[in-house]
């Protein structure tokens, strides 16, 4: 079997193609021309150089090719021009879907997030069927998430062999940009978090997420959504454990949302200036106001679906930051 992954040069990609050649898979990789290819280093698969915004690109990408793992996207907070965001997650899409639908490909994977799922209003996990709109949206990666996910299910309700998956937030190795969840990670693993908010995240090794994107080509109903989660932990509970991890002190200073508004609106401003986004984002700060607790009954339900403690993750995420020489002079656990 022959499969396309798209953004395989990335966190989540990379994993699916690891997965994939792991499992006999034959693998083309879409990467753009400039991209880092580090997470491709060593794997036996076939590179094709296109952009989801390059229609042609994408047909010769797809050629010869059973299955489609769509996970390239433009994962950014507060970026400064949103509208890269949605050429690439809402029309780059679209366009991979017809080119897919026009190569015959027997089915595709899509990769949303839970960023697109709704949160209950009583505190309790989100689910595939948690009520939720495109106003209730932070921000416009969230917003370019939702429009991209409806997209995907109008095509599969129009014929389309599509599948959809939400991962809930990835850790491990092989966060080359990184993430902003990466970036949280090696900022704390390095001493760079002095504080916190209270907010929470579900947690999921990268590597689970990647097998979940193989159970739901095996067993995913067309037109359906499966949350790939892990375990829910609070910011607080997430940085003690980093920090114990490398031998360092927890941040034990709790900050209000109010107190981190006014900072995100400055530094808005000055990435407004600059063209570059900071790690303070308006939109990760409003974000925190929830705790993005999530299940994954259905995905354990229909695909089979497990995953492995959050520690684990933690732990394989630090070790690739600090053999890559990205933490400085941290302790060894």
């Amino acid at each position: 079997m022959r499969a396309l992954v798209t953004g395989a040069s990335g966190f989540v990609g990379g994993a699916v193609a690891r997965a994939l050649v792991k499992d006999g898979w034959q693998v083309r990789a879409l990467v753009r021309a400039g991209s880092d290819r580090t997470n491709l280093q060593g794997l036996p698969l076939e590179v094709a150089i296109g952009d989801l915004t390059d229609a042609s690109s994408l047909s010769a990408a797809m050629d010869g090719c059973e299955a489609l793992f769509h996970v390239a996207a433009d994962y950014r907070l507060g970026a400064p021009d949103p509208a890269q965001l949605y050429r690439t997650n809402v029309e780059g899409t679209r366009n991979l879907l017809l080119a897919a639908r026009r190569a015959g490909v027997g089915k595709i994977v899509y990769t949303s997030s839970v960023a697109t799922m709704g949160i209950p209003a009583d505190g309790s996990p989100g689910d595939e069927g948690t009520a939720v709109s495109l106003a209730a949206m932070i921000g416009h990666y969230k917003r370019s998430k939702f429009l991209a996910e409806q997209v995907v299910l109008e095509a599969a309700a129009s014929g389309t062999p599509a599948v959809i998956v939400n991962p809930s937030t990835p850790v491990g190795p092989g966060d080359v940009k990184p993430t902003p969840t990466g970036q949280l990670v090696l900022d704390a693993a390095a001493g760079r978090m002095p504080a916190y908010v209270d907010t929470g995240l579900n947690i999921v090794h990268v590597d689970d997420v990647a097998a979940g994107h193989l159970l739901a080509w095996q067993r995913g109903r067309i037109g359906e959504r499966y949350i790939l989660g892990g375990e829910d932990m609070t910011l607080q509970q997430i940085l003690i454990y980093i920090a114990q991890h490398v031998g360092r002190r927890p941040p034990r200073v709790r900050l209000p949302y109010a107190a981190i508004l006014p900072i995100a609106y400055v530094a808005e401003a000055v990435a407004k200036i600059t063209g570059r986004s900071g790690r303070v984002t308006l939109e990760g700060v409003r974000m925190s106001r929830k705790r993005m607790f999530f299940s994954s009954a259905k995905a354990v339900r229909e695909l089979g679906y497990r995953w492995r403690p959050p520690g684990q993750a933690f732990d394989d995420a630090v070790r690739w930051f600090r053999e890559r020489g990205r933490l400085g002079s941290t302790t060894a656990p």
